[in-house]
């Protein structure tokens, strides 16, 4: 397909709303076992923690295994919680319960509750994986019997993120402290006692210069060939281990699930755009599921004119843990403004006031002034997200192109708090939305409808990654072409249930990912459109969908997750549906996902049987695992389908 060229709106006004989540004190909440904080009984610990990797055809499959260990004389249950990965559906929790492995299956929320509370009474061996929203996937296993160990995996799987040709994982550890009740009920173990493992494995059929693993100098970084890559990192107990021939530097302490894992991976300059596809119909199936990619060029134009930048940064307790790194930030954006950029800033916590008291001229002497000014702040109170984002509003000259950085945990808890209200007051301004989320657990659902409805983008970033280069990332997609009110075809196969239901926007560097159903086999033909500064652009190509796929089962549960999102967004926008939610239900226990209205639960093999519950998961990841192994010994295939018309 032909690389998109996109151009901003003659008034553009950007959001960029760095979600921070930033911990109070170095003793934050993290990924880990959790005991009540006035607990009278003794904890448990994390013995081994091991995680690995498989990124490859578009999409990444992370299996975490944990061994929990209890030493002391009495049987304990163990709950654990990490939190929810971007764009992530949880499709595997199992228990090793007798030295064999069960594997959980799905129900409906609270009727996984009861049959986990019930074998937890009679003393059986039990798990339980559930959803609390958008922040934390939180699991229990009782018992782990006194003075033994339990072993627990569970497997999520997310589509790859790939951004203006640099790829990107996250592995997140590191809670968000956004969540006051649960911060001042629970204490977090989080030191892995004995083995720590990260393994990642990167196959692609795009060529790759680098991978990255910034923050980790004992990670071992390889390549196997142009497409493939592997990153891993070992700890074992107080001693790091690292391959043959590499120098252990000092002693140090056990590892701590508490900073998230970031790597990056770039692909090879220059790269032209394309369109990719994965499918999945097995034999004798009528109906198939697909992935398509559709990847821009890298050669969209600059736009040239003067700006006007407008920082809203919140100041609340919640940013006290990093705020010198958030100004260090700001100061690296305000340094590559251009001498015709001008610049406001506004802080707000409880209140909101603006440090600037109107535009400035972004001169070296004036970057320098606010930047050591916004160094004697010190956070503190609540946030109150709805007075920064009005009093960032104003002033704003319908002339020139301006952008809004919003720096916020996005979870507002002083003042308006009704997403409807945040809706209605961007709905007074021609605007565009650019959500930049830092940190885990942030109120994603609420920060993602505000970018959707003004036809912006959303960036995540962590405490862990390459700040400097999100925020480059960032800015040129405000400073670069765009393609606006875009919408895709599909004609010549019988295509059905398309997921995401809107696009919207197109920016410099998005992939566009698409889920759907497909009927039959043959040529289509794949026309997108959409608008440059009102002038209406198309572009088309043909691919082939296949009569049979087997390789990869993974794109059904992928499907699912994508359309349970498009309903609950829905839901979000416009209050919670009977029909809705009850649709929710049903697709995520027929593709056995934990959602917001489901939950995984493991019990003996025998219980399951007497309870009449199917073993669907089972079979789903049966079958799942077996096409991965055989995935595992191919060099990797390239999914381009666009090369006759490209």
């Amino acid at each position: 397909m032909k690389n998109l060229k996109r151009v901003s709106r003659w008034m553009t006004v950007a959001f960029i709303a760095v979600v921070t989540n930033f911990l109070v004190t170095t003793s934050g909440f993290a990924a880990g076992l959790l005991t009540p904080s006035n607990a009278q009984f003794s904890v448990l610990e994390i013995k081994t923690h091991d995680v690995n990797v498989i990124i490859e055809d578009g999409f990444a499959i992370t299996t975490v295994e944990q061994v929990f260990s209890n030493p002391h004389s009495q049987d304990l249950e163990a709950v654990y919680s990490f939190p929810v990965p971007e764009k992530a559906a949880v499709a595997e929790f199992t228990v090793w319960i007798d030295g064999k492995p069960v594997i959980g299956e799905v129900l409906e929320k609270q009727q996984a509750r009861e049959v986990y509370r019930a074998e937890k009474q009679a003393g059986r061996d039990a798990g339980l994986m559930q959803k609390d929203e958008y922040k934390t996937f939180d699991m229990k296993v009782s018992p782990v019997r006194a003075g033994q160990d339990t072993r627990i995996r569970f497997v999520y799987m997310q589509p790859a993120d790939v951004d203006t040709g640099m790829g990107r994982y996250v592995y997140p550890l590191e809670e968000g402290g956004v969540d006051e009740q649960k911060f001042s009920f629970w204490t977090a173990t989080e030191t892995v006692q004995q083995q720590f493992s990260f393994n990642l494995a990167l196959k692609s059929s795009y060529p790759v210069e680098a991978l990255r693993f910034p923050n980790q100098s004992q990670a071992v970084i390889s390549q196997k060939s142009a497409g493939e890559w592997s990153a891993n990192l070992t700890s074992s107990g107080s001693n790091p281990q690292v391959e043959q021939g590499q120098q252990v530097n000092a002693m140090q302490p056990a590892f701590k699930l508490d900073k998230d894992l970031v790597v990056y991976w770039r692909h090879q300059a220059g790269l032209p755009g394309s369109v990719d596809l994965v499918s999945y119909k097995p034999e004798g199936a009528r109906k198939g599921t697909f992935m398509l990619t559709l990847t821009p060029g890298d050669d969209l134009k600059l736009v040239e004119e003067g700006r006007d930048w407008i920082f809203v940064l919140d100041i609340s307790g919640s940013m006290n843990g990093k705020y010198a790194t958030l100004v260090d930030g700001v100061q690296r954006a305000l340094s590559k403004m251009n001498s015709n950029d001008r610049f406001r800033v506004v802080l707000f916590n409880n209140r909101a006031q603006e440090l600037t008291q109107g535009y400035v001229n972004a001169t070296p002497e004036m970057v320098k002034h606010y930047s050591d000014s916004l160094l004697q702040v010190t956070p503190g109170n609540g946030t109150n997200l709805y007075a920064g984002l009005k009093n960032g509003l104003r002033g704003i000259d319908a002339d020139r192109t301006s952008s809004i950085v919003l720096v916020t945990d996005g979870v507002a808890n002083v003042g308006e708090t009704h997403q409807k209200k945040f809706i209605k007051l961007l709905a007074k301004k021609d605007i565009r939305l650019f959500t930049f989320i830092m940190g885990n657990s942030a109120n994603r659902p609420m920060l993602q409808t505000l970018t959707r409805v003004s036809n912006g983008f959303a960036i995540s970033i962590s405490n862990s990654d390459d700040i400097v280069g999100k925020i480059m990332e960032a800015t040129s997609k405000v400073t670069h072409q765009s393609l606006h009110g875009v919408e895709l075809s599909i004609r010549g196969v019988k295509t059905s249930n398309v997921s995401p239901k809107k696009i919207s926007s197109l920016y410099r560097g998005q992939q566009l990912v698409i889920f759907g159903h497909y009927w039959g086999e043959g040529l289509a033909d794949i026309h997108l459109s959409g608008k440059i500064s009102g002038e209406k652009k198309d572009y088309s190509t043909q691919i082939e969908f296949p009569a049979t796929a087997n390789a990869h089962p993974e794109l059904e549960r992928l499907w699912a997750y994508s359309s349970i999102q498009d309903m609950m967004q829905e839901m979000n926008d416009f209050g919670e549906d009977a029909d809705l939610k009850q649709a929710v239900t049903d697709l995520s226990i027929e593709y056995g996902l934990v959602s917001n209205y489901t939950s995984m639960v493991v019990v003996r093999d025998e219980v399951f049987e007497s309870l009449g519950i199917k073993r669907f998961n089972k079979q789903r990841v049966e079958n799942e695992k077996q096409t991965q192994s055989k995935r595992s010994t191919q060099t990797p295939v390239s999914r381009r389908v666009d090369t006759q018309q490209p």
